[in-house]
């Protein structure tokens, strides 16, 4: 087993370190949140004071972050990581963030000489708590080899998207057709409702036909259909709708930079970023179908 640094403790952090725990690592953690590291320790990681000590004497180092500007401030600012960590140390950022900066922290840490990957997840905070969780992983080969048994103890499907950077591809655009599909569907049951159509009636029949796609039969956005989605809880969030928003202006970013049409994924950003800008980001993104009829 490894000794392993974990830095961002996080709603999705917190239970990622847990499982390596549970796996049998040994975990340096650190989070400027207190709350968040007393429940590191309290699972058995050993505390840090500072990213740069959880980066001291480890094998690998995990990152789970909120945007961009942290992941340059832990590898290359004030954290101190690339510079601290002994060289040959694997560094596994699992941040969801822009493609230049997680390109620009690799090649940092290329030349700091450590391997790195950019490895952003799908499958929520579920996903987290039950060690199923998908990571779309850019980098090297020889880096994905070494972090793939590490992956393993907080994922079920690992998978090389391709050089550094391509993580992060893989995730805004695999979470733009989220953003946008859950739109379509949300409108779809919207409509049913409108033309006296059960709810129930137009799952049973739409999951069954052309219709199917993962935000029905998985995360179906009325309550009834599918026990266990955000409807059925008051959309009690498992990615709230800040989140997908903040993905949908990472793949908004992206498509501009690379010149690529993408009017649907603007038109789906500008529907949640009207939804948070009421006062509902904090809610499952699912719960926008409230906001699209009116309630």
């Amino acid at each position: 087993m490894a000794t392993i640094g974990f830095i961002g403790l996080g709603n999705m952090g917190g239970p990622m370190a847990r499982n390596l725990i549970k796996a049998g690592h040994k975990l340096k953690a650190f989070d400027v949140m207190k709350a968040n590291l007393d429940a590191a320790v309290a699972a058995g990681a050993a505390a840090a004071a500072s990213a740069a000590e959880a980066a001291r004497d480890v094998e690998a180092i995990v990152t789970m972050l909120p945007a961009g500007e942290h992941v340059r401030d832990v590898y290359m600012g004030k954290g101190e990581v690339i510079k601290t960590a002994t060289r040959g140390t694997l560094l596994i950022d699992c941040s969801t963030i822009d493609v230049e900066t997680a390109r620009a922290v690799n090649a940092a840490a290329t030349a700091g000489g450590h391997e790195m990957l950019d490895a952003p997840v799908s499958g929520g905070t579920s996903g987290a708590e039950a060690a199923t969780l998908t990571f779309m992983c850019g980098g090297s080969d020889a880096g994905f080899k070494r972090a793939e048994p590490i992956l393993k103890t907080m994922g079920k499907n690992i998978l090389h998207a391709g050089p550094a950077g391509n993580g992060q591809a893989a995730k805004i655009c695999n979470n733009m057709i989220l953003g946008i599909s859950m739109i379509a569907v949300c409108e779809g049951f919207n409509l049913a409702e409108k033309l006296g159509l059960d709810a129930q009636k137009l799952f049973d029949i739409s999951s069954k036909s052309s219709g199917q796609c993962w935000s029905m039969t998985t995360y179906c956005p009325v309550p009834g259909p599918v026990p266990t989605s955000p409807a059925n809880r008051d959309y009690k969030p498992g990615f709230t709708a800040a989140m997908m928003l903040k993905d949908m202006k990472l793949a908004l970013q992206a498509a501009n930079a690379a010149g690529a049409a993408t009017p649907l994924g603007a038109a789906a950003q500008s529907l949640y970023a009207l939804y948070a800008a009421g006062g509902r980001g904090g809610d499952d993104f699912s719960g926008v179908i409230r906001m699209l009829a009116g309630k």
